[in-house]
């Protein structure tokens, strides 16, 4: 879905304490939904302006840390037939297939320039779709341009994966900023374009989703995946937000749900929660629904929901309540999800 990013903000020293931050946030949420974005994120300096308006820490991003030597030898897998829903080698957007000898060969990968910024993106959202990944970002294709064509950014581009990197410390540590795959194949074809660089970088700092193949292909365990750099979200339309979301195809959910949003009084109210068939809708409580408990939600509980966090934690936080709490397995059956970004800049 499309998502509004808020980056950059700042009020000199000579202008705080006067409102300036407070106001500015005000007229960015009402521009941010003018603009018909169903949801906002950001990464905090400091989180209080943010919260009084209604973002809340929903995921983060994850970093692994894995020793050069370790991928000079993956472990072989344990059946045949292990390519995903990408399948590679069949006909895609990523370009002819590599020439024997090359990186990644039967992998179907090539070098990324500076005009496959809408292959990338592409290739990355079918790649998210497929491994039912929660929150990664794509970005747009002209966003990508300036960084593809950075000589000191290396990009590999396949039918059904993306990995982008550079030399870090010198040439000590290689810093991956993007390695996504949806098939074994070309999973292991990017993790061995890195592991080529070993007789150089010592180590691999790669920002990766939380549950990334690497830790089941090295021999030994000492790939360290770790979260860092919190995120907030911040549901700016929420019928919009919650059919565009996407759920679990085997849950089935339908409870009542009252919102009290005061910054977009439009999400605010009583409505009906239905989950099904991998579909999520939102809509206006009828009579009956009215008049039954509902479960009670601010602006920030809905966010911290909707990025994943179980219902239980939330009620402990006083940001879910009312309801019956036997709902809270089906909350979690639909919503439960680690939320993660893969950049940050």
């Amino acid at each position: 879905m499309p998502m509004a990013g808020v980056a950059g903000v700042k009020v000199g020293p000579e202008h705080r304490g006067r409102g300036v931050g407070t106001a500015m946030m005000a007229a960015l949420l009402a521009d941010v939904a003018d603009r018909g974005f169903p949801v906002s994120a950001l990464y905090p300096a400091t989180v209080p302006l943010y919260r009084a308006f209604g973002w809340e820490i929903a995921g983060g991003t994850y970093q692994a840390v894995v020793p050069s030597r370790s991928l000079a030898a993956l472990i072989p897998a344990d059946v045949a037939g292990g390519t995903g829903p990408g399948e590679p080698g069949e006909p895609g957007e990523a370009g002819e297939p590599s020439e024997p000898g090359e990186p990644g060969g039967a992998a179907r990968l090539r070098r990324a320039t500076a005009d496959d910024g809408p292959a990338i993106v592409a290739v990355k959202g079918r790649v998210h779709e497929a491994l039912r990944h929660c929150g990664p970002n794509t970005r747009e294709p002209r966003e990508l341009r300036d960084w593809l064509a950075n000589p000191d950014h290396f990009g590999y581009l396949a039918d059904d994966g993306f990995l982008s990197y550079r030399w870090a410390r010198g040439t000590e540590e290689l810093a991956v900023d993007e390695l996504v795959a949806a098939s074994a194949g070309t999973a292991r074809a990017l993790w061995q374009i890195l592991a080529s660089h070993a007789t150089m970088a010592d180590q691999v700092r790669a920002c990766l989703p939380p549950d990334d193949t690497v830790q089941w292909l090295t021999r030994e365990s000492d790939v360290q995946i770790r979260r860092r750099n919190a995120w907030m979200l911040r549901i700016v339309d929420a019928p919009a937000a919650i059919a565009a979301r996407g759920f679990p195809a085997g849950v089935t959910l339908s409870v009542p749900v009252e919102i009290a949003d005061p910054a977009r009084p439009a999400n605010s109210g009583r409505w009906r929660l239905e989950v099904t068939g991998g579909q999520g809708s939102l809509r206006r409580a009828d009579a009956e629904a009215a008049a039954a408990d509902p479960l009670r939600l601010g602006a920030r509980g809905l966010a911290a929901l909707f990025g994943g966090a179980p219902a239980g934690a939330l009620r402990l936080a006083g940001l879910l309540a009312g309801g019956d709490r036997g709902t809270d397995n089906q909350l979690d059956a639909a919503f439960g999800a680690a939320a993660f970004l893969l950049d940050t800049w």
